[in-house]
């Protein structure tokens, strides 16, 4: 199963958003939106070799079958407008995470993000037919936190010291989850 699910080209896809697997031939893309200070990197992508390393990093994620990154594409404009990934995934215990997503500034608050939530949630419930998703937020993200209570999400706690951000320092995640018995009435009251 896992090699099969590495080795998929999945492509999720709706009337606001389509999700494609990462592929670095959309580098000038992400150059475009990826230069802002809001968005949380655990690195800093302030240079153009920085963007080539977190490109790099990620397609190796995929490779060592550690996480399936996507490119968030917004169909109103045709272009890249973020990026997210499936990681953390354990099949045996039919488990994901969703997470390390960001958004160039436009595209913030336009709705995408919850166009975005649908497809990942609908494809890991309904087509691998896993039974937890869980989501994390650094503790001072409000914004990012904010994004997942309004997915239906059950804030569960703190995880301290959980990850070392691009300047080094220890940082606490906040965590939520949603489970496959949750997850028809979330669909009908969060995404309808």
């Amino acid at each position: 199963m896992t090699d099969a699910f590495f080795n998929k080209e999945i492509i999720l896809e709706n009337d606001r958003v389509k999700l494609i697997p990462f592929d670095g031939s959309y580098k000038d893309q992400l150059k475009q939106i990826i230069f802002d200070e809001d968005i949380h990197f655990t690195v800093a992508c302030k240079t153009d070799n920085d963007v080539d390393q977190y490109i790099e990093e990620t397609l190796d994620q995929r490779r060592l079958k550690k996480a399936y990154p996507f490119l968030i594409i917004d169909k109103n404009t045709n272009k890249v407008a973020g990026a997210t990934r499936y990681g953390n995934i354990q099949f045996n215990n039919k488990r994901l995470e969703i997470g390390w997503t960001w958004y160039g500034k436009l595209y913030r608050g336009t709705g995408l993000n919850s166009a975005c939530k649908y497809e990942l949630l609908t494809y890991a419930f309904e087509e691998m037919n896993f039974r937890r998703v869980q989501f994390s937020a650094d503790i001072a993200n409000i914004r990012s936190q904010k994004a997942i209570k309004k997915l239906g999400a059950t804030q569960e706690g703190i995880f301290r010291a959980n990850y070392i951000d691009a300047s080094g320092l220890s940082r606490d995640d906040v965590y939520f989850s949603i489970i496959h018995t949750e997850w028809a009435e979330i669909k009908e009251t969060r995404f309808k």
